[in-house]
Order: C-alpha cells, then structure tokens, then sequence
C-alpha cells in the first residue's frame, strides 16, 4: 500500500533539515579552523543571512505542502463518501432488483397453483 502522503512528507521534511544542519556544521567547522576567522566578520554576517533565509524557504515550502496535502486529504475523504454512496445506491438498486424478481416469480407461481 502507498505511504500516507503526511508521513512522506514529514519525514522529506527530517531529512532536509539533517541534511541543512549537516551543511551548517560543516561550514561552522571550516570557518572556525581557517586562521584569522575573527577578523572576518561579514563571512559570519553572510552565514546568518544564509541559514535565515534557508529558514524562510523551509517555511514557505512547508506551507506549500501542508496546503497540498490538506487539499489530496479533501479530495481523499470526497472520494471516500462517493464511493460509500455508490455502494449504498447499488446495494439499495440490487435490493429494488430483487424483491420485483420476487414478486414476479410469486405471480408466476400464484398462476401455476392456480390453473392446476
């Protein structure tokens, strides 16, 4: 069975964010080892202007997807209720279909006793 659209999303969404912070890291590790790291300041500035706009995206993809997933989640639960009423409306036609063949085969039987 397919994954639950919610769960896939929630765990691209874990991924992306280890995947960022392993990023982060690794960036914070080069600048702290390269001599003279504290006599550049905009490469910190830069970095923070960086990760805060990572953050904004994540924010604005998370949104984006949270409205995707509400709208399949919708249209799942439509799908569901039409395909309850499709049973509901055959199961009442079949039930129709049945107790007319029934009257039917009474009638023919009524006529059968009948002419004996």
């Amino acid at each position: 069975m397919d994954q639950d659209p919610s769960v896939a999303a929630e765990q691209a969404r874990v991924r992306l964010h280890e995947e960022i912070e392993r990023v982060r890291s690794g960036v914070e590790e080069m600048l702290a080892e390269q001599p003279g790291n504290h006599d550049h300041p905009e490469l910190r500035a830069e970095l923070d202007e960086i990760k805060r706009y990572v953050k904004k995206r994540i924010r604005k993809n998370e949104k984006r997807t949270e409205k995707r997933l509400s709208k399949i989640e919708r249209r799942i639960d439509q799908v569901e209720a039409d395909r309850q009423h499709a049973e509901w409306r055959i199961h009442t036609n079949t039930e129709a279909m049945l107790d007319g063949l029934l009257r039917e085969v009474r009638a023919i039987a009524d006529l059968l006793t009948q002419s004996r």
